[in-house]
């Protein structure tokens, strides 16, 4: 049988010296032919899968993943389903379908002879793609299916302890916490955060329920709900895992846990609060591949990009990221670390916490509770001999005297400020007691963002826009800067994406997140405004002469582009 390089081949879709290439990949590499054509994105994955269903004359079979019953998944246990790369699809009587992705390989035809004869079963075999393989296989690890057997395990345990003699309440969820049920319902459910991206975890008591919420794409999303009476011994189970004390359920604790899920070494931030029905637990996930974004991945487009690329080509400067909590503002101050992070470059930080390792980098986490808070951290941290320096947070008189201070020795200094645009920085650190006079030569750029969902290019529909968003939209783009918009090209009718829905996304229509900014620039027209007479409206209508584009906006452009939708730039605009 000619193998699927040689049928490329014959159809014409490759040449002989590619085609050569490829056997010798495939011979050299001990890979399969399949993984190394995909590699190469030279033809579609259903395209070769078809060639490959003419090729063995065995029919190719979709299906629905989560369709599949539980009693059938288990006829064909998960390692040989992950070894052989074959999956029960369907049973009808005592008839098993069986997708497999290499059914041309005699060892996997063994073992389901070997199968059927240890189950009982007939079957009957169809050819399935890499992807429907990889579906399938998820849901022998489902968070409902994999936490129910633990709880199952669970609930046999503490029948059994009834006939045990009586332990206090305190080392009976510590003993819990550490028995085998427990510690795989934790793993279950940090592992599927990970898998879904989710960046938040919540494992909250009720009164008969303990519910787990995962935060993904920053909604919240319910996942299981838990017997109330496991609810404690999970609860103990986190708290050893981040030293906290297991017996202290009065006042909230906070810690922190490190983790190897999926091959990669994931950090974990925990805050417990207690509740009339229990300890609430919120788990931060930390995942590197994740969280941490290359600068251009930030959503920065156009004059924003090239104010902020400017800036930090600055020798010293201060540049501030501002907005309210969870908008993103350490994941850009991380980016711009990245790029700034070079042999020749000496880089300290003081977080609270530390949210992500950047090798090279010299991270630090304040401890107020001991008297190392970000103003005595930043004061030895001048003694360090620093060329770059980003202070978590600018909370205090003290901290933003000293961030000034650095920003005015020589060196850029990156940090947060908690305002809700970029125009009320200004304002903010006269409030915290910055004379005037400093800000204006220490001060380089304000960053203000929040952060909007990134439609999925997968299943987002183009749409002519509603009367009242064409109007919104028009608007926004009159008052955008000349140069900006002689650039634009509005056609009519105006189309926009709207959301649907689809597997790829989990049905939510969205796929990731990307900021919206606003960003002020200090020139020698804002710096005598802010020596002078600092007030708002007349920092505002410098920022418009300089060009600053607003965060709504920076998000109509983005809603223009394809890239999100007018509920989103609704949703944070009015934030």
């Amino acid at each position: 049988m000619p193998s699927l390089i040689q049928h490329l081949l014959k159809k014409g879709i490759l040449d002989k010296e590619k085609a050569s290439s490829l056997e010798f990949e495939v011979n050299n590499s001990g890979r399969r032919e399949e993984e190394v054509i995909l590699e190469k994105g030279i033809i579609s994955e259903s395209f070769l899968f078809g060639l490959k269903s003419e090729n063995l004359k065995m029919p190719l079979k979709e299906v629905v993943a989560d369709e599949i019953p539980l009693k059938t998944m288990e006829l064909i246990p998960e390692e040989s389903a992950k070894y052989y790369r074959m999956v029960p699809l369907a049973r009808h009587d005592n008839v098993l379908e069986v997708g497999m992705v290499y059914p041309e390989d005699l060892k996997v035809q063994e073992a389901i002879q070997f199968l059927s004869r240890q189950g009982k079963f007939s079957y009957k075999t169809f050819l399935i793609a890499v992807s429907t393989f990889n579906n399938i296989l998820r849901q022998y690890r489902t968070l409902k299916r994999e936490v129910n057997r633990a709880l199952e395990e669970l609930e046999v345990e503490l029948k059994e302890e009834k006939v045990q003699p009586k332990t206090t309440q305190g080392t009976e969820f510590e003993r819990l916490a550490e028995e085998a049920p427990i510690i795989k319902v934790v793993a279950v459910i940090l592992r599927h955060a990970v898998e879904g991206k989710a960046s938040d975890i919540h494992i909250e008591p009720g009164r008969d329920k303990s519910r787990i919420r995962f935060r993904v794409g920053g909604v919240l999303h319910s996942s299981i709900l838990l017997p109330s009476k496991a609810h404690p011994a999970v609860v103990a189970r986190v708290k050893i895992l981040s030293s906290l004390k297991i017996d202290e359920t009065r006042i909230p604790q906070d810690g922190r846990f490190s983790a190897k899920i999926l091959d990669k070494s994931i950090d974990f931030r925990v805050a417990t609060f207690p509740t009339t029905t229990g300890e609430k637990v919120a788990i931060r996930v930390l995942d590197p591949t994740e969280g941490a974004k290359n600068f251009d991945e930030l959503g920065l487009e156009r004059r924003n990009f090239d104010v902020v690329k400017k800036s930090i080509q600055q020798p010293f400067g201060l540049i501030l990221s501002t907005g309210p909590t969870g908008c993103g503002k350490t994941t850009t101050l991380y980016a711009i670390l990245n790029l700034l992070n070079k042999e020749g470059v000496n880089i300290v930080t003081l977080e609270d916490p530390v949210e992500y390792f950047i090798e090279g980098v010299n991270q630090s986490q304040v401890r107020p509770e001991i008297g190392y808070g970000f103003a005595q951290g930043l004061r030895q941290v001048l003694r360090q001999d620093p060329n770059v320096i980003m202070v978590g947070e600018i909370r205090d008189e003290e901290t933003a005297a000293l961030a000034i201070h650095a920003a005015l020795t020589g060196h850029i200094v990156l940090s947060t400020l908690h305002t809700n645009n970029a125009i009320g920085a200004i304002p903010r650190l006269i409030d915290m007691g910055v004379k005037p006079f400093l800000i204006s030569p220490s001060l380089s750029i304000v960053i203000a963002q929040r952060l909007i969902g990134v439609l999925c290019v997968h299943c987002k529909k183009k749409v002519k826009a509603r009367k009242d968003v064409q109007e919104m939209i028009m608007k926004e783009v009159e008052g955008l800067p000349q140069q900006i918009k002689s650039k634009l090209k509005i056609v009519s009718p105006l189309m926009v994406y709207e959301m649907q829905g689809c597997k790829k996304c989990g049905s939510r229509g969205y796929s990731g997140r990307i900021g919206v900014f606003e960003i002020l620039e200090m020139t020698d027209e804002l710096a005598g405004i802010v020596v002078k007479d600092p007030q708002e409206q007349k920092i505002i209508k410098e920022a418009y002469r300089q060009g600053m584009i607003t965060m709504r906006q920076d998000g109509i452009l983005k809603v223009l582009d394809g890239i999100t939708t007018m509920a989103e730039v609704l949703r944070v605009a009015e934030e």
